[in-house]
Formats: C-alpha cells, structure tokens, sequence
C-alpha cells in the first residue's frame, strides 16, 4: 500500500499532528490529542483511534484499558495539511479519562473556571488495575 497519503501530512519537527477528535451525530468536539505515523496508520488500517502519547512517549490505541474505544467513521485534513479532524462514534459515550463525555468540561463564567459536565463513570471504576 503506497505512503503517499501519508506523506502529504505536515508532521511537526517532532514527527507529529495534532488531532481534533468529534461525535458523529452530535459533532461535539470529544478531545484533542496527538498522533505520529505509526498511529495514524494502526487508525486507519484498524478504523478505531490510535495516539500518540507525549507524556507516556508511546503508542495509545483509545479505550485499551477503559473499553470507550472510538470507531472512525471520517478523517480530515485540514487546508495547511497540520491538523486531523477525527469524526468519530465514542463505545461507550465517555472520552474523557476525567469519566466525562467529552474533555472540555470546564467553562469560563464570569472569569471563573465551572465544571459544566457530571462524571458518568468514576475514574476509579473505569481504570480499576
């Protein structure tokens, strides 16, 4: 399978691009996260996300330990070929390792940082080891 595809991504110096993760149906924006080629290749030949860890420094297929995997149904690239677009269904409705639907939970009000989204499933349930 030719690369070329591959090749038109411009990959940071670092060798990544940012991802922009949202619902299909709902087109909540889900999360944001990063991806290297590797991971990009294991999301489209496996059609569920895969990341790039920069904390961890590795490789993370979304949901390995939660089970709230995401099946790709679209990816886009935007104009200046430096960020993906994701759309995705959300297994499980929880992206966010907060337990949340979606990462973006805090909202600024009256400049106050408010906690606009219940915890679905605890943290502690979710990652139990």
């Amino acid at each position: 399978m030719s690369e070329n595809w591959l090749n038109k991504v411009n990959w940071s110096e670092d060798g990544l691009v940012q991802v922009v993760t949202q619902e299909a149906g709902s087109n909540k924006v889900l999360m944001v996260a990063w991806m290297n080629r590797k991971s990009l290749q294991l999301t489209v030949e496996t059609n569920e996300a895969h990341y790039w860890s920069r904390s961890r420094k590795k490789l993370w297929h979304k949901g390995e330990e939660s089970g709230h995997v995401q099946k790709v149904k679209e990816i886009h690239l935007d104009c200046d070929e430096d960020v993906l677009l994701l759309t995705v269904e959300q297994v499980g409705g929880i992206a966010c390792h907060t337990g949340r639907h979606n990462c973006f939970f805090n909202k600024l009000e009256n400049n106050q940082w408010v906690v606009v989204s219940p915890v679905i499933k605890s943290p502690e349930e979710i990652y139990r080891k």
